[in-house]
C-alpha cells in the first residue's frame, strides 16, 4: 500500500495507536515491532478493542481487508507523518539538546500557546515513533508545530528531520550524555549538529544562545535568532536575580527589561527561559503574555519539582540524569540554604566506557561539599572511592531498605538518577 492510499484512510480515521491494550476507536493501528515484540501478533485484537484498520507488514496475518498490508510498520508510520506535516502549512520548530530540550518545549509551547494554537511533543516522545506520532497529531486548528527530538546515536537527529522537516532549530546545549552511543562527546556535538545542518540546508533559521562557544561553533553560517546568558553574545538578555529556592531573573526585550519570577528550581534554567522568549518574540507574543506564560508554568514528571512530605523537602530531579546535568543539579543544590542538607543520587545509565570515570568525578564532587547526608545507589556507584560517611549501595531496593532504617527528618534532599534507576519509589519513604 502507498502512502498516499494510506493518507486517504487516515483522513478519515486521524487516530494513531500504536499499543493494542489502549486503542482509540476507529483508531488505525499500527503494528510496530521491538526487540522482544511484534505487533503484528496484536493486529487482530487492536480490530476486535474497536480498531478501524491495522497496519501489518507480515502476509499471513492479513486475513480480511481491514488488514493494510506494507512493507516495514515503522517507516509506513514515519512517511505517513511526513507526507501529513507536507499537508499543513504551518511552522515546524525542533528542539534538541543535551539537557533542557523536554522543559525549553514545553516553556516554548506555553508561550506560543498565548497566541497560536499549537501542537508539541506530549511528554518526551522524541524519537523515530515519538515524532511520527507529534506530526500525525496535527488537525486543521494548529498554527505552528513544537517537536522536540531525542538522539543516542549518530545520525539519529538527521533522520528525524528528514521525518519532520523542520523550519526551525533550538539545541539547548551539549554535553556528556549516551556516551555509550555517540563513542564520545564529539560524536555527541555532531550528531546535535545535525539539526543545524538541515535548517541551513532548508534554508531556515536556528534560535541559539549565543554565549555558548560549543553552539556558535557548530552552528557556521545558518541564519541565527540569538539570545544569551552572558554579557558575550548578541540577541535577548538575560540576567539572573535570585536561583534559591526558585528562578527569578530579568530579561530584556526590545522595549526594556522585564522581571519574571518562576517555578524552575535552579540557575542552569535560566537558559531554557530565555530561548523560549526569543521564540516568543519573534513570532511576536506579547512580551508581558511570555512573561505571564513562563511564570505560571509548573514543571512535573519529576523535572526539578519541589515536594513537601510529612517530614522532609524535596527537590525531585530524577527525570533523567548525565554527568552534565548532575554536576548542574549539585552546583546549584549547594546555594540551597538549609539546617540538614542530603542528597540520593542514583547511576547515570549510557556512559559506556567513561561511566566509571564519570561517576567518580560526581562522587568527589559531593564530597567537597557540605552535606548532612549522602546517599547513592547503582552499580556504578558502588565502585566509586568515597568517604566513609557515605552511604552507597548497589540498587534502588537497598537504598529504600536503609532509609527504612534511619528515619530522615527535617532536611532538604536533592534526588537525582536516571529514570531507569526509578529513584521516584524512594519518595514515600522520606
Amino acid at each position: 500500500m502507498s502512502t498516499e492510499e494510506l493518507y486517504r484512510i487516515f483522513e478519515k480515521h486521524p487516530k494513531i495507536s500504536t499499543d493494542s491494550r489502549n486503542i482509540e476507536k476507529d483508531a488505525i493501528f499500527f503494528a510496530l515491532k521491538g526487540e522482544n515484540f511484534n505487533g503484528n501478533n496484536y493486529a487482530a485484537n487492536a480490530l476486535q478493542q474497536g480498531a478501524a484498520w491495522v497496519v501489518i507488514d507480515e502476509a499471513e496475518y492479513k486475513i480480511s481487508d481491514r488488514y493494510l498490508l506494507v512493507d516495514n510498520v515503522l517507516s509506513a508510520l514515519q512517511q505517513l507523518a511526513c507526507y501529513h506535516r507536507l499537508q499543513r502549512a504551518v511552522p515546524v520548530i525542533a528542539i534538541t539538546g543535551t539537557n533542557g530540550k523536554t522543559t525549553t518545549k514545553e516553556l516554548v509551547t506555553s508561550v506560543l500557546s498565548k497566541k497560536f494554537r499549537v501542537t508539541c511533543t506530549k511528554g518526551n516522545l522524541n524519537n523515530h515513533i515519538g515524532v511520527p506520532l507529534t506530526l500525525l497529531s496535527i488537525d486543521t486548528t494548529t498554527e505552528i508545530v513544537v517537536v522536540e527530538m531525542g538522539a543516542n546515536h549518530p545520525g539519529e537527529i538527521a533522520e528525524l528531520c528528514e521525518i519532520a522537516l523542520p523550519d526551525f532549530g533550538l539545541i539547548t546545549n551539549v554535553g556528556k550524555a549516551h556516551l555509550e552511543g555517540f563513542g564520545s562527546f564529539e560524536g555527541v556535538r555532531k550528531t546535535k549538529a545535525e539539526l543545524y545542518r538541515f535548517i541551513q540546508n532548508r534554508g531556515g533559521k536556528i534560535f541559539r544562545n549565543t554565549s555558548n562557544t560549543w553552539l556558535k561553533e557548530m552552528a557556521g553560517d545558518v541564519e541565527t535568532i540569538g539570545y544569551r546568558t552572558t554579557p558575550e553574545g548578541d540577541g535577548i538578555e538575560g540576567e539572573i536575580v535570585q536561583h534559591s529556592p526558585m528562578l527569578a531573573f530579568k530579561a530584556k526585550f526590545p522595549k526594556g527589561w522585564l522581571y519574571i519570577k518562576t517555578n524552575l528550581a535552579g540557575g542552569y534554567n535560566l537558559e531554557n527561559a530565555l530561548a523560549a522568549i526569543c521564540v516568543g518574540n519573534y513570532f511576536g507574543v506579547d512580551p508581558l503574555a511570555i512573561s505571564e506564560a513562563i511564570g505560571t508554568y509548573k514543571p512535573s514528571n519529576n523535572r526539578s519539582q519541589f515536594m513537601n512530605t510529612a517530614k522532609n523537602l524535596i527537590l525531585m530531579d530524577a527525570y533523567n540524569a548525565n554527568p552534565t546535568s548532575m554536576e548542574a543539579a549539585i552546583e546549584n543544590f549547594k546555594t540551597f540554604d538549609a539546617p540538614l542538607k542530603g542528597v540520593i543520587l542514583g547511576d547515570m545509565f549510557e556512559l559506556g566506557e567513561s561511566s566509571p570515570e564519570e561517576h567518580q568525578k560526581i562522587a568527589d564532587k559531593v564530597a567537597s561539599i557540605d552535606l548532612s547526608m549522602v546517599l547513592l545507589a547503582g552499580k556504578e556507584f558502588s565502585k566509586c572511592h568515597v568517604p566513609s560517611g557515605f552511604f552507597v549501595c548497589e540498587n534502588t531496593e537497598q537504598l529504600i531498605s536503609h532509609i527504612d532504617s534511619i528515619h530522615p527528618e527535617d532536611y532538604l534532599f536533592l534526588i537525582k538518577g536516571s529514570r531507569g534507576m526509578k529513584l521516584e519509589s524512594v519518595i514515600g519513604r522520606l
